[in-house]
């Protein structure tokens, strides 16, 4: 081992009179799930003082500092995590804190570093991410002589950090075959990485980092720290540009290999969690697991540790984090279809190509007298995907994948109003299950009906919503189609609201 490891190895020896001064150690868990064919240990830093990881490395380092720098106070930066933990030891330690935060960070996290912190923190939100605050704490540091406190490249943190690598050893649960360990900076990592080799010299270990945020992937590949110009936020307690100095030379040294995943398997690890053990994670704090679970057909039999690092998930993200999640196994994936507009051409469609598929999403408006260009979402295994795609070809209905697409994404349907004739929209309520908007369709749209728009989201309710409009030949047609919707129309299915009149003029807010 180099001199740096070793003396990250003595500062963690150091730092467990301090930390468990504040807290217990947290749980080591197993994940069970009927579809695991290895076994999964997550390091519960959630359920910690500040619900991650990082009041470790900050108390560990500001209970080191001296009576002189302690009355001047400190300075740090950070996007949420390491400024909650600085929060919390200014308070326990009686020292005055200025911290940078960008000012993305959520709010979860800012009013947390307030209440941890109390009279002895004051934020400053500065630029958009985690380094422009944190240049601009250095300059305030070094200005008025106060004493910086580096959310991961300090020896001291790293040794607080690897405290929970300790707390793993000490459950008596290992030894461990493979342990993925997240990395934003790197202290996690590298503080972990350095306890866990020395105590289990077998185990492989590999660091995990976001698709947009490889920056300590960057730096092993080019031989020293580098800015990788843009750090996705998605993951934003790991969204760092560039690698510590320190934590490159500890992540070099020890790591087997580094690994990234995508915004959607982390969306997949937060929903693994939650339905087998309950637990809600933040984004950042799931990609361990998501990990884990990418590479799980070359983990068969083994032991994987994870470490959930966080649970400070801003509330507004569960919305994106469901939407790209998986139902029933498998990702989402949409098509835009090239179709006659004409009536019974979509029902058609549907009734050839995805009979057998799960909807999770339809978004159609009409926009043209001749060709309709429907979006469907489908949560489908790949083999499922090209039965989808073939069944199109063969029907001759050109289509497109669209599943990246910006209008796809933020749901854009547009319509032109002067296109519909004698239109209805409705509302409808119906138990979600496989097959039951086909269903209806197929039941109750006669063969001069026509759908002109419609709006569904499958949001993982048992009941599930749809708006759908239907233009008729005549309003004789869509008086008597009333007639036949009124009350519950079977199988569950209400229609909860209708628009009449000039539905296109309301809705577009004329």
């Amino acid at each position: 081992m180099s001199e740096l490891s070793d003396k990250v190895f003595d500062a963690i020896l150091m730092a467990r009179q301090r930390v468990y001064a504040v807290a217990s150690p947290t749980p080591l868990e197993e994940i069970v799930g009927d579809d695991l064919s290895f076994r999964l240990f997550v390091k519960r830093e959630d359920l910690g003082p500040i619900k991650a990881y990082k009041w470790r490395g900050a108390y560990n380092r500001m209970a080191l500092l001296s009576p002189e720098e302690r009355r001047r106070g400190i300075i740090a930066a950070s996007a949420g995590n390491h400024a909650q933990g600085v929060a919390l030891a200014a308070k326990i330690l009686g020292i005055p804190a200025k911290i940078y935060m960008p000012r993305s960070t959520p709010e979860v996290k800012q009013s947390a570093v307030r209440r941890f912190g109390g009279d002895f923190v004051e934020i400053v939100l500065h630029g958009e991410a985690y380094d422009a605050a944190g240049a601009a704490a250095k300059e305030d540091a070094a200005k008025n002589g106060l004493t910086f406190v580096h959310p991961y490249d300090d020896v001291a943190v790293m040794g607080g950090q690897g405290t929970l690598a300790d707390e793993v050893v000490m459950s008596g649960k290992g030894s461990f075959d493979v342990a993925f360990l997240q990395i934003g900076g790197g202290g996690l990592a590298s503080g972990a990485a350095v306890w866990l080799k020395r105590q289990f010299p077998k185990i492989k270990l590999i660091g995990v980092e976001g698709v947009g945020q490889a920056c300590m992937k960057a730096a092993i590949e080019a031989g020293t720290p580098v800015d990788i110009g843009r750090s996705d936020l998605f993951c934003d307690g790991t969204a760092v540009r560039k690698a510590g100095a320190l934590t490159f030379e500890i992540c070099r040294e020890f790591l087997d290999d580094i690994v990234t995943v995508t915004n959607e398997d982390v969306c997949w690890a937060i929903q693994k969690l939650w339905e087998t053990n309950r637990i809600i994670p933040e984004t950042s704090g799931a990609m361990g697991v998501a990990a884990a679970l990418k590479h799980a057909a070359s983990l068969a039999g083994q032991k994987v540790l994870t470490v959930i690092s966080g649970a400070n998930v801003d509330f507004g993200q569960l919305g994106f984090i469901t939407r790209n999640s998986q139902v029933n196994g498998a990702f989402r994936r949409y098509l835009r279809m090239r179709i006659p507009e004409r009536p019974g051409a979509f029902m058609g469609v549907l009734a050839k190509a995805f009979s057998n598929s799960s909807i999770t999403e339809f978004q159609y408006g009409k926009t043209s007298p001749t060709i309709a260009c429907p979006i469907v979402g489908v949560a489908v295994s790949d083999e499922q995907f090209r039965e989808i795609a073939q069944a199109l070809t063969a029907e001759k209905i050109s289509w497109e994948e669209v599943t990246g697409d910006a209008d796809t994404l933020f749901r854009v349907i547009p319509f032109e109003r002067s296109l519909l004739k004698n239109p209805l929209f409705i509302c409808l309520d119906f138990y979600e299950r496989p097959g039951a908007l086909r269903d209806f369709l197929g039941r109750y749209i006669g063969a001069g009906d026509n759908i002109c728009y419609f709006n569904y989201l499958y949001t993982g309710e048992r009941v599930g919503r749809a708006m759908l409009g239907i233009e008729f030949a005549d309003s004789a047609s869509r008086e008597a189609f009333l007639g036949k919707i009124s009350g519950t129309l079977g199988d569950g299915v209400r229609a909860c609201s209708v628009i009449r009149g000039n539905v296109a003029a309301r809705l577009c807010g004329e």
